[in-house]
């Protein structure tokens, strides 16, 4: 088989993967245009189409689809064997993609991360950032980072940081105009700052809990945010109640910016834990990531 036709089947791949020339052109470093003549002319060179085109989407036809099953397999066979000879070097390769949340690669990954980088020059990291729930086979990530009760059981779990509490915080100037709330039903009657969830699209609904009693409340209010920085700051501007993670409440807490109400019904999460596929064959750069980010005791 010709050369440009490996070339053209990743692009192809690519492509398929991404439902989009646009993004597909932004993973590969060409341009739509490019990429987009590249599959005609593997389309030609075969004789079948192989993507169904509309003004919005991209979809591999059942010639592409089986195309993908077949070859895709094959592909990423060849990559982790390319990966693997890295494990004859003197020193550790490669690239390691991570997905977590900001507030957990920020406070977390990232300070475990730069003296390892440091370390071992020819260790690359990719974090990517977000609160949908990815799936780290399907998007090729080597490892995902999430709470541990939001992890499938067929994964491998590490733990990255202890169980920690939800709490719910106000500014002093929103107490100012507003009754402090006592019960769960007393947060019906407050302007809450809420979470628009990335992976279902509906709305957080409070899960509380108190002496084994759990209340999930749905609250209401004049702002809907999808961050955890983002609502923590409406909060600390006195646009209303938060329900945060207590590591990031807490500093603003202990300064008077923030106060926590109805301390008894806190809930405590899992705390946060990496987690890849029990069959992925691990590189030493991956290793050597995953050593640096386990959680050995004491605080996160």
């Amino acid at each position: 088989m010709p050369r440009d036709d490996f070339n053209d089947l990743l692009a192809f791949i690519a492509v398929g993967r991404e439902r989009s020339f646009t993004r597909a052109a932004a993973r590969l470093g060409v341009s739509p245009s490019a990429l987009s003549h590249k599959i005609r002319g593997l389309e030609t060179r075969m004789g079948v189409r192989l993507l169904t085109r509309t003004t919005r989407s991209v979809v591999p036809t059942e010639a592409g689809e089986r195309l993908m099953s077949t070859v895709e397999p094959q592909f990423e066979a060849i990559k982790a064997e390319l990966e693997g000879l890295s494990e004859f070097r003197d020193t550790p390769a490669g690239t390691v993609r991570i997905t977590a949340v900001d507030t957990v690669a920020d406070l977390v990954i990232w300070p475990r991360i730069a003296p390892l980088l440091l370390q071992y020059p020819d260790i690359k990291i990719e974090i990517d950032t977000g609160y949908r729930l990815a799936n780290i086979v399907e998007e090729r990530y080597d490892i995902g980072v999430r709470s541990g009760e939001a992890i499938a059981k067929d994964m491998v779990s590490v733990r990255m940081t202890p169980d920690f509490r939800r709490v719910i915080v106000g500014a002093p100037a929103y107490f100012a105009e507003h009754p402090v709330p006592q019960t769960p039903h007393d947060l019906l009657q407050h302007n809450c700052i809420t979470l628009r969830l990335a992976t279902r699209g509906g709305l957080f609904a409070w899960p509380l809990v108190r002496k084994g009693q759990t209340e999930r409340v749905q609250v209401k209010g004049q702002v809907t945010l999808n961050g955890s920085y983002q609502i923590l700051q409406a909060a600390l501007d006195g646009c209303g109640l938060a329900f945060t993670p207590e590591y990031l409440a807490r500093p603003h807490v202990e300064a008077g910016r923030l106060r926590y109400v109805m301390e008894d019904w806190f809930p405590t999460s899992s705390g946060f834990h990496m987690y890849y596929p029990s069959r992925r064959q691990k590189t030493r750069a991956m290793q050597l990531v995953i050593d640096a980010l386990r959680w050995r005791g004491g605080s996160a």
